[in-house]
């Protein structure tokens, strides 16, 4: 209403917006203007009035024209958005859904929409039409027949367009896949017994290629998961996936999820961590995966969980889990964190007999030792360790370059400090 008599005021302020309501008559601009410009309920109430017997008067010519028509009907909009009784003039809403005409159609549909209830006299009427309208080929009919359906279908009246709307999820056209998707959820908050065996179309929606039918099926699948959560305890990656898609490039939007997520976390004490993924060597195998693309971009986030990594899953007797573990392990090695992960690099290394995989190790030992070794002393222990336990697999050059360092010292002229260095490689 208050935006009514806006656009009434903004037209007595300068003819100049008439021209951008051309397609309107100049009686009805007048309408909207003197609505506009009423100072108290009474006068507004009297130029209402005086259009309703206006419309009462015009709407029953069997000669009008369709564009007349089409005002008519808006302008019985108006005289409803302003708290008075139009319904003299339904009927005629409801027959201009029958018209061939896109756009005649669409503004019943809009009329129907905005005035009936889905127990409304007239609703019988419209059924019939709700159902030609959703086998139609112009896409923009299906949607306007869709809108109609999310608001006027009712318990009674659903089976006779269920099966057309489920068809419709499929659709080529993204709106009307979307529109498919939001009626369906409007069928499950009245009757949830008439398309319980339908939930399922709301998972597949979830993986449509367009963001507008995605988030339409996380409506209903949030319903769903507010009574019972545990059917879908599979989604959580792929919702994350979603998230991740939507905030790439949006830092506000991604702001925005920070909160969310941050109540996840919070609300899901076994999953806050990944090493306590409970015992299902899946939600560990899908946990490391999730760290593994986490420490790409946010390697201090994935840290946190390497305690998790060692307390939990390097003693899981699953072999596959373990090898996983050690790729990420490799993965997040930095100066502060190499002792630790090389001592159970070894450690694992001495206990398997597969001399491949064996080799593979070793050389990831010599690897990080070598490019985040703390001290040479500890470098040297390390060294002699991978070779006590790893032998002829280690490459020959590895063992040229232990030699050399030991023989070379620290290259200070510190006799004394060489000394050591070269007393704790035959000590340790």
């Amino acid at each position: 209403m208050e935006q009514l008599k806006t656009l009434g005021r903004e037209l007595a302020m300068s003819t100049q917006n008439l021209s951008s309501f051309s397609s309107h008559s100049k009686e009805f601009l007048d309408l909207i203007k003197s609505i506009g410009e009423s100072r108290s309920k009474s006068e507004e109430d009297r130029i209402i009035l005086h259009e309703i017997k206006t419309l009462k008067r015009r709407i029953t010519d069997p000669e009008i024209p369709k564009r007349k028509m089409k005002e008519y009907i808006i302008r019985l909009l108006y005289v409803e958005m302003l708290g008075h009784d139009a319904s003299f003039g339904y009927i005629y809403a409801v027959k201009m859904t029958h018209d061939e005409s896109v756009a005649m159609k669409r503004t019943g549909y809009l009329a129907v929409t905005l005035v009936l209830e889905d127990d409304h006299e007239l609703m019988i009427l419209i059924v019939n039409t709700i159902q030609k309208d959703l086998r139609s080929d112009n896409y923009l009919v299906v949607c306007a027949a869709l809108n109609a359906v999310c608001r006027l279908i009712n318990e009674e009246t659903i089976p006779a367009v269920l099966g057309q709307v489920v068809e419709l999820v499929t659709h080529g056209k993204e709106a009307v896949r979307k529109k498919a998707v939001m009626a369906l959820h409007r069928f499950y908050q009245k009757a949830p017994g008439l398309v319980s065996h339908l939930v399922s179309n709301f998972r597949k929606r979830l993986c449509d290629n367009d963001p507008g039918v995605m988030g339409a099926a996380l409506c209903p699948l949030h319903d769903l998961i507010a009574i019972d959560p545990n059917p879908y305890k599979d989604l959580v990656i792929r919702l994350l996936k979603i998230l991740a898609l939507l905030g790439s490039g949006d830092k506000q939007a991604s702001e925005q999820m920070y909160m969310v997520l941050g109540d996840v976390i919070k609300n899901c004490d076994t999953l806050s961590n990944i090493g306590n993924a409970s015992d299902s060597h899946n939600l560990k195998y899908m946990g490391i995966d999730a760290l593994g693309c986490l420490i790409k971009i946010s390697p201090e986030v994935a840290e946190q969980h390497q305690l998790a990594l060692f307390a939990s899953v390097l003693q899981d007797p699953d072999d596959t889990l373990k090898r996983k573990t050690f790729e990420l392990l490799y993965k997040m090695t930095e100066s502060s964190n190499v002792e630790v992960i090389v001592a159970h690099m070894i450690d694992y290394m001495i206990s398997i007999n597969d001399s491949h995989y064996k080799t593979e190790i070793a050389s990831r030992c010599v690897e990080l030792a070598e490019q985040f070794a703390p001290s040479n002393q500890w470098f040297i222990q390390t060294m002699n360790k991978v070779f006590e336990h790893a032998g002829d697999l280690v490459n020959v050059k590895v063992a040229h370059n232990l030699m050399r360092l030991i023989a070379e010292g620290f290259g200070d002229d510190d006799d004394a400090a060489d000394s050591l260095l070269r007393l704790s490689a035959v000590c340790c």
